[in-house]
């Protein structure tokens, strides 16, 4: 397999014409699109609605184009949406093809895309999502032919949090939920699934997770996913990205550790680890994701912060404008995918980063 990378400015949520005008001129073929990754300029929160409106957005465009229904493009490409652009962030989207394409110039850019069952709100934030997602991580290790968990270097997951209708709806059945808090729900949503691609590549065992375990035992995490959740879904959407063998083209992923929210190294060692080592030019650089994240107690080596005491701005606003700037100031492009909120994603305090480079 051979995949693109291919960066869509947005005007609004709605705006799918610089997509389109990439279709027309042939820079992206439509019937190769299998995953799309964006920022929108929501809250970010459980009343986000752009996110939505976003993925609704572009079915409805990509429909015409693949002639078929914008249900069933939604069936057959994978939408992540993350709400909140706030200081340089920019709303865009990063398109994924993926055609033919033989390997034999060392280890390429891979994609595997799975599916969950839909979750019942109930099962949200529990061991019944966490092992659903692990399983769902297996099938797309499978397809994107990656041999061990060591090459994979990023792995992004959207589920569904706990909406007011979800948590009525589980009231009215006398049902148990982890938080009967749709913003609150986030941390037990997020965690869950990034336990379940902990368990998915040996980073943690089973024997080490519970019901309780999860938003508490924060020492129990994967290094390389990137989970989000919102009120849009049902069941849980991973789109794992590794290194292939089997894989052609002229990209490559690497990861790095944020060790805080102004950590440059963290991205410059992500570069490093996705160019094989070697010092790669900063222009190489075709995406970025990663996760941002308050410090630990609001104490940024040696300094207090307001993120994590402002009843105004909620911490993850604060932290993806942080990083957002920060990363910027590296790359020189503000189309950057950072998303807040770090349950299991590394230790606590730190956060993951992945770059997409080409070689």
């Amino acid at each position: 397999m051979r995949i693109g990378v291919h960066k869509v400015k947005m005007g609004n949520p709605g705006d799918t014409s610089h997509l389109e005008a990439m279709i027309a001129d042939g820079a992206i073929d439509p019937r190769e699109i299998v995953a799309v990754i964006g920022k929108t300029e929501g809250n970010g929160g459980a009343n986000d609605f752009t996110r939505a409106f976003a993925t609704q957005s572009f079915t409805l465009s990509l429909s015409r184009f693949l002639d078929m229904t914008a249900s069933d493009v939604a069936h057959r490409i994978a939408f992540v949406w993350s709400g909140g652009t706030e200081g340089v962030l920019s709303p865009h989207a990063t398109v994924f093809t993926r055609s033919a394409g033989a390997g034999g110039q060392g280890k390429r850019l891979s994609i595997g895309i799975a599916v969950t069952r839909d979750l019942a709100p109930e099962e949200v934030g529990t061991m019944i999502e966490v092992r659903e997602v692990a399983a769902a991580v297996g099938q797309a290790l499978a397809q994107a032919e990656i041999d061990t968990p060591k090459d994979v270097h990023y792995v992004q997951v959207k589920g569904p949090l706990l909406t007011p209708n979800a948590i009525a709806d589980a009231t009215a059945r006398g049902a148990m939920l982890v938080t009967t808090d749709p913003n609150g729900s986030k941390t037990y949503a997020r965690g869950a699934t990034a336990l379940g691609v902990a368990l998915a590549l040996g980073e943690v065992t089973e024997a080490e997770l519970s019901d309780a375990a999860i938003a508490t035992r924060l020492d129990l995490y994967s290094s390389v996913a990137n989970t989000s959740a919102g009120g849009e879904l049902r069941n849980c959407e991973i789109l794992l990205f590794g290194n292939s063998k089997k894989a052609g083209g002229d990209l490559r992923i690497g990861h790095g550790i944020l060790k805080d929210v102004v950590d440059a190294g963290g991205l410059r060692e992500a570069i490093r680890d996705a160019s094989d080592g070697l010092d790669a030019e900063i222009d190489s650089v075709r995406a970025v994701f990663a996760k941002a994240e308050a410090p630990v107690g609001g104490i940024l080596r040696g300094r207090r912060t307001t993120m994590l005491s402002d009843a105004d701005i909620n911490y993850e606003r604060h932290a993806r404008a942080a990083l957002g700037a920060v990363i910027t100031s590296v790359t020189g492009d503000a189309a950057i995918f950072v998303s807040g909120g770090t349950e299991h994603q590394c230790k606590p305090g730190e956060a993951p980063i992945a770059v997409i480079v080409k070689v």
